[in-house]
């Protein structure tokens, strides 16, 4: 996903409307992408990312360069900051994943001075992730643990119509705004798009791994033939859309 969050991360800052701050957090943060985005601003003084994997931390680390730039492990569950410690709070397509995912949107509460703004995207995988869609949809004819995985990719929490509202204002939050983001995902042949399906992170890939050399080609094959739509190999062009909230902090 490195390379399509950090097509979202503008947006969602956009959204977000942050003009400027002494604290930011970025609540699981990945590799980073959203956090680097944030200190584009230099009206932002400093950016704190926080994520749950070590190996995403100490990639973060690496490719850090700005000084205002911070990141550590930690639980989005149980966030290791005092009480109001953070002007703003952002959080980019981590919260269905999170087992509470409600309780890492009440820490987000926590954290946050009252009137700051606290932001979040997740994927619309119900319709506006046409490239989760052609996988998912293709294994689950295919197979019926492609079936399992496919519906629980689609029942994660937050990321049907209104569900991040609905757990923005359960939380206490006020001003609660839910919106729609667009961006494109481009892949330059089926080996670009496929490439992720054989990699090391994610349910897809998990799921492709597992699979034994001949279910794994004729998985492969079917997706090709939905990738080529009965043309030559080549680039695509898929839109992938985004749910998006925002609300005050009380």
């Amino acid at each position: 996903m490195g390379r399509w969050s950090r097509r979202l991360a503008p947006l969602l800052v956009g959204f977000a409307g942050i003009a400027g701050a002494q604290r930011v957090l970025d609540v699981g943060c990945g590799t980073g992408n959203l956090s680097f985005c944030l200190v584009q601003n230099p009206e932002i003084a400093s950016v704190t990312g926080i994520d749950f994997s070590p190996a995403y931390i100490e990639h973060a680390k690496r490719h850090s360069d700005d000084a205002r730039l911070s990141f550590q492990v930690g639980d989005a569950c149980a966030l290791p900051f005092p009480d109001a410690s953070f002007d703003h709070a952002l959080s980019m397509l981590v919260l269905p994943f999170i087992p509470q995912p409600q309780r890492a949107v009440r820490e987000l509460q926590r954290i946050t001075r009252a009137g700051g703004t606290v932001a979040a995207a997740t994927w619309d995988t119900g319709g506006g992730l046409i490239t989760y869609r052609m996988l998912f949809d293709t294994a689950a004819m295919l197979d019926p643990d492609g079936h399992a995985l496919r519906a629980q990719a689609y029942a994660r929490p937050m990321r049907r119509p209104g569900e991040l509202a609905r757990a923005w204002r359960d939380a206490g939050f006020t001003d609660v705004v839910q919106d729609m983001r667009t961006i494109r995902m481009d892949f330059t042949s089926f080996a670009d798009f496929w490439a992720p399906a054989e990699g090391n992170d994610g349910p897809i890939a998990e799921y492709v791994n597992a699979l034994d050399p001949e279910a794994r080609t004729q998985l492969r094959s079917a997706v090709e033939l939905a990738y080529l739509e009965g043309e030559q190999d080549g680039a695509r062009s898929y839109a992938a859309t985004a749910w998006v909230v925002k609300g005050k902090a009380s």
